[in-house]
């Protein structure tokens, strides 16, 4: 949302992940989808993709697999990534989704994530 919509805004992540940080959450995972280190198509804008491989090296940041078949790029299906690490580490989802499909999925999930899921939002550069 960083990006207002128009780019994935790689600054957005880092300001995010700063803000925690900053208050001394040290265990933080971010996962992006690995097609978000190629080359930005002009119908999907990418900025400051260099933050993205500066997060990783820090083990901040983890890439989620994809590949293409056919020409096509097939993707994993990250948000189970997302609210698996976090169920099984006890943490917090940082997200703006709200994993409906996936409360469906497993009862443990559901109430997990009721109660640890945290909305946000930006305001220019304040997360």
């Amino acid at each position: 949302s960083h990006g207002n919509k128009e780019v994935f805004s790689c600054r957005g992540i880092l300001l995010a992940v700063q803000w925690f940080w900053d208050r001394g959450h040290k265990d933080i995972t971010v996962f992006v989808p690995s097609w978000r280190k190629e080359q930005p198509r002009p119908d999907v804008l990418i900025t400051d993709q260099h933050i993205l491989r500066d997060l990783e090296k820090k083990k901040i940041l983890v890439f989620t697999p994809s590949r293409r078949v056919g020409g096509k790029r097939v993707v994993c299906y990250d948000d189970r990534f997302i609210v698996k690490l976090a169920h099984e580490s006890d943490g917090v989802v940082v997200s703006n989704d709200t994993y409906r499909d996936l409360q469906n999925e497993r009862p443990e999930w559901k109430k997990f994530i009721e109660e640890r899921l945290l909305m946000y939002s930006f305001v220019n550069d304040k997360y």
